[in-house]
Formats: C-alpha cells, structure tokens, sequence
C-alpha cells in the first residue's frame, strides 16, 4: 500500500528561467552545482539546460514539497546566490509547478 501511495504523491519543480553576461554561463553552472549540492530534505534532483550557442539557461529543481524547498534555504545557499546574481543580464524569471505527469522510459 505504502508504493501505491508514494505513487500518488506528486513532486514540486521550482522553475528559473534566465539569461547571463557573455561568456558567463560556465561560471554560472559551477555556482549552480554548488548551491544544489547543499539540499538535502526533500531534493529530488535537478537540471540545468543551456540554448545550444546562447547564455539563455533553464534550471529546474524537484522536490518532494513546497516546504523541503523553503527548508533548504540555507545561509550557505543564499551565499552561493548572491556570488551568482552579478552574472545574470537581468532577474531571472522564476516559478514552481506541481509535477502532474512523470513518464519513465521502459525497462
């Protein structure tokens, strides 16, 4: 019973969409990777996408509430963040969705 309710819980995707300075998108995902490796609760796993050719990126990172999200706000995280924001040609645009559909390919 306990899969068949695991299974009807859904996950949260936070959501940042943005674009950075010139040649600044390596330094970016470094920054990201550190910032995501100091979740813990809740962290389902993360993304980030590059535009082939572009510093325009998607990151996306799922967890398992709106609150593990809030919890993993660390002091540590907010630090990682602000070295970040500079590289950024504007604010990105962020939101956060319920996963309604997850398909995994077959075994």
């Amino acid at each position: 019973m306990t899969e068949f309710l695991d299974f009807l819980k859904h996950k949260y995707a936070y959501v940042a969409v943005g674009e950075f300075k010139p040649g600044k998108f390596q330094e970016a995902q470094d920054l990201y990777e550190k910032a995501v490796s100091t979740y813990i609760q809740g962290f389902k796993g993360a993304y980030l996408l590059q535009e082939p050719g572009t510093d325009r990126g998607i990151a996306v990172i799922f967890w398992e509430s709106i609150a593990d999200m809030e919890d993993n706000q660390s002091e540590a995280y907010e630090a990682i963040l602000n070295q970040m924001s500079h590289l950024f040609t504007k604010a990105p645009t962020t939101s956060f969705y319920e996963v309604c559909s997850e398909i995994q390919p077959p075994n």
